[in-house]
């Protein structure tokens, strides 16, 4: 301040640490950047990584319909992974999410892995008719997953463009953030079982229904989730909580149901099982009777064509003899 009393005009290198939230689009995910703020490259990756994932979501579809039970299985786990893709690429490039970020290429190499290895067992005359799809999906892929490695190393600025220069609120905002996506994250994951689960052959009507009322409760939970995050209500955050715990015992019931049928264990045999009976019978002890012929039968399909083999066998040695 001079002498009359004037105050002397601010430094014009002042940094402006004011929050800017009326520069972002409110979302029911949260603010994100406006397209107009993008640069020209990012926009030509934006455009380019959403019109392939539409591709892959195209191609998935055509071949959900020609494949068998097990590959029906995974191709439409695989589309509700890269539906989920287009989603974490949108957040993560207009609300610069690096942990979605993350997950959008692991899901990308997976979908490449699969590629490899379905292009891999193909026969050697239906390789070329494939083989520009195969070219095409590599090179898109790797082209999406390198400009995305670019974009986690770049700097974020959405902490400090919704929280201010506070560090605690930037903290506050990433955790928030990180909250969101494991969200999402587990949401994906219970479809994903849900329909490994459905697809068992040996799943009865109560399994669909659980299953289909897992769903119902995960998506309840997660909406729950989003308006506790979004709207900062503690209320919300207990009602969450509590819906975690039915949440927790539905995703054990659903690894114990999918992964215990793949090991392939069979139950130890018991003194009175089929195989028990089959050993006393091969002693020369007494028959066991019709019921027990049927169950050393259903508990070994293949006994009658070996005893069939033997019998012919017995009856050549004889004619032989004879």
């Amino acid at each position: 301040m001079d002498g009359s009393g004037a105050a002397a005009p601010a430094g014009p290198n002042l940094p402006n640490l004011t929050p800017r939230h009326r520069q972002l689009i409110p979302t029911p995910c949260g603010p994100i950047k406006p397209c107009s703020e993008l640069s020209f490259p990012v926009k030509i990756y934006f455009c380019v990584t959403i019109l392939s994932l539409l591709s892959v979501i195209g191609l998935t579809i055509e071949t959900l319909v020609r494949q068998t039970e097990e590959d029906f299985t995974i191709s439409f786990i695989q589309l509700v992974g890269v539906v989920f893709c287009v989603y974490y690429v949108s957040r993560g490039i207009l609300q610069e999410n690096r942990q979605e970020l993350v997950v959008f290429v692991l899901s990308i190499l997976l979908v490449m892995l699969r590629s490899i290895i379905n292009f891999t067992v193909l026969p050697a005359e239906q390789k070329p008719k494939l083989l520009a799809r195969f070219v095409l999906i590599l090179l898109v892929g790797s082209f999406d997953v390198i400009c995305a490695l670019i974009l986690i190393q770049s700097q974020s600025m959405m902490a400090f463009r919704v929280g201010g220069a506070l560090e605690s609120l930037q903290s506050q905002y990433f955790m928030l953030n990180l909250c969101f996506s494991m969200l999402t994250f587990d949401l994906q994951a219970q479809l994903c079982l849900c329909i490994l689960l459905i697809s068992l052959h040996e799943i009865t009507l109560l399994h669909n229904i659980i299953s289909a009322t897992g769903i119902v409760w995960a998506c309840l939970k997660v909406t729950m989730g989003i308006i506790a995050i979004l709207k900062e209500l503690k209320p919300l955050v207990w009602v969450f909580l509590i819906q975690n715990v039915p949440e927790v015992v539905n995703l054990i019931y659903l690894l114990y149901t999918c992964f215990l049928p793949m090991e392939g264990l069979s139950p130890e045999p018991s003194p009175c099982s089929p195989c028990s009976s089959q050993s006393e019978a091969t002693l020369g002890t007494p028959d066991q009777g019709p019921a027990a012929r049927v169950a050393i039968k259903d508990h070994f399909p293949r006994m009658e064509k070996v005893q069939e083999d033997v019998t012919r066998s017995l009856e050549q040695c004889r004619w032989y003899r004879a």
